[in-house]
């Protein structure tokens, strides 16, 4: 046994933690994250704000927020931590967390501060912090220190920082089309659902620039959630959607999370699409016209993204999963593109940080040029590459249940624990891996153009890890 990096006594090998704040329980591995008002507050925003000052010394940062109604007084509170410690506060209003990345690098500021709950629930708000060049403020960089910080008060920095506020949508699109150029799509009809989250306001500023024919749905943001909050990754939050496309008339559809970094594809039956199989043509799109380029993926399911990136003479770089990682990793191997099975996408082009603006942009581009259907495109890869998609289950001991399940099917399999437990056949393989937050188990589980298989074993896997 070995001790993990918050000090829960887990096996090591299995690279698991539960972050919990030490002193605030909003405090996770990656970002600030609670209810409000009862784990997240402006009390601790302001205390978050004079930490974050006095850890990493900036000059100026940049703050936005998404649609929950605690967004403004959550930034009123940071904004006036930072201000207090002699920081100038640059106030970017209603954007999404890909903004703030954007406008942080684009412009040069020494941080920024995205308030954000993604798809937590209404109650639910948090804080996600960048340094210079939108390098991320995680665990092991500095969100820690600055818990600690914020829990002591023995402020270092003191002064009266200045706010101003700046409206960067059109810088912002313009960053999106230098990307993927307007004449390189084609007049394609497509469905997109903002989900009354703060992609419609993005959408609304992008879409005159592009010749594609859109049909939106629920651009309208708004932080009461009236058609419940925008996580397409549960089937009863995109059910709508895909019965709209059943209707016909779409080449495809796409949906985004409140704060829309992340999005979601449904192709021209209404079928949706696993993200899996989105890392791959994502992939593809890139390497299509230069095979010089490298694909950061991440172990859960993999054998798709290696297949494409062999064929079209390409680089694959395997990562840990969890932004920070990717994000890192990305940074030290020159990756282009760096891929994860949950619909987060990275580009080099966006200072190595995660869009949901990008791939909708990209795949219009991969449809465009192809002449081929999304639903053509993807059913392709999942013949050759069925996937259980994620599935999770609750059980009382995590370490216990990744033991077990070694233990049984260790022999004649090959053993990688880059995240979590994964044993590869040579035709199958799964991933299982513990959740950071809860005592849930996460099961993946692929082979190689064989369902039937792909089905029996993940029953047969679920039956040992519920048993």
């Amino acid at each position: 046994m070995g001790c993990c990096a918050d000090g829960c006594n887990l096996p090591v090998r299995y690279n698991l933690h539960y972050p919990m704040g030490k002193f605030f329980p909003a405090f996770k591995a990656y970002d600030i994250r609670g209810i409000v008002p009862t784990e997240l507050n402006p009390d601790l925003a302001y205390k978050v704000g004079r930490a974050y000052a006095d850890e990493l010394g900036p000059k100026k940062v940049c703050v936005g927020y998404d649609i929950r109604l605690s967004g403004p007084e959550l930034y009123d509170a940071f904004a006036r931590g930072l201000n207090d410690a002699g920081v100038d506060v640059v106030h970017l209003g209603l954007v999404g967390t890909e903004m703030v990345y954007f406008a942080t690098a684009f412009y040069g500021y020494d941080g920024g501060c995205m308030i954000t709950a993604s798809h937590n629930p209404p109650e639910y708000n948090g804080l996600k912090m960048v340094r210079q060049e939108s390098r991320p403020v995680s665990s092991d960089s500095g969100l820690n220190q600055i818990e600690e910080r914020a829990h002591e008060q023995k402020w270092e920095r003191t002064g009266t920082g200045t706010r101003e506020e700046k409206d960067v949508y059109d810088d912002f699109v313009q960053h999106l089309l230098s990307i993927v150029a307007p004449d390189t799509l084609k007049p394609l009809r497509v469905l997109c659902d903002a989900g009354n989250g703060a992609a419609g306001v993005a959408l609304e500023k992008l879409l005159p620039h592009l010749p594609l024919k859109v049909e939106r749905r629920l651009f309208e943001p708004d932080g009461n959630f009236p058609n419940g909050v925008p996580n397409p990754i549960l089937e009863e939050s995109r059910a709508d959607t895909e019965k709209i496309l059943q209707g016909g008339g779409f080449d495809f559809g796409v949906a985004w999370d409140g704060d829309y970094d992340r999005c979601f594809f449904f192709d021209e039956h209404g079928n949706f699409i696993e993200g899996y199989y989105i890392v791959g043509i994502l992939a593809q799109s890139i390497l299509q016209s230069d095979p010089n380029h490298t694909i950061v993926y991440d172990p859960r399911l993999m054998w798709n993204t290696l297949d494409i990136v062999e064929k079209l003479g390409g680089r694959a770089v395997i990562c840990k999963s969890g932004h920070a990682f990717i994000k890192e990793k990305m940074r030290a191997e020159d990756a282009t593109y760096g891929g994860e099975m949950s619909a987060h996408h990275y580009f080099k082009q966006h200072w190595y940080c995660d869009s949901g603006m990008i791939p909708f942009l990209l795949i219009a581009k991969l449809v465009s040029q192809t002449g081929r259907t999304l639903g053509d495109l993807v059913g392709e890869m999942v013949r050759n590459y069925p996937c259980s998609g994620e599935v999770n289950s609750k059980v009382a001991d995590v370490p216990t249940v990744l033991a077990r399940v070694e233990a049984l099917y260790s022999e004649g399999g090959t053993i990688d624990r880059i995240d979590g437990l994964s044993i590869e056949y040579p035709d199958w393989r799964f991933n299982l891996r513990g959740s950071n937050t809860e005592p849930v188990i996460r099961l993946n589980v692929e082979t190689r153009g064989d369902e039937a298989m792909m089905k029996a074993k993940t029953a047969e896997l679920l039956a040992v890890i519920r048993s």
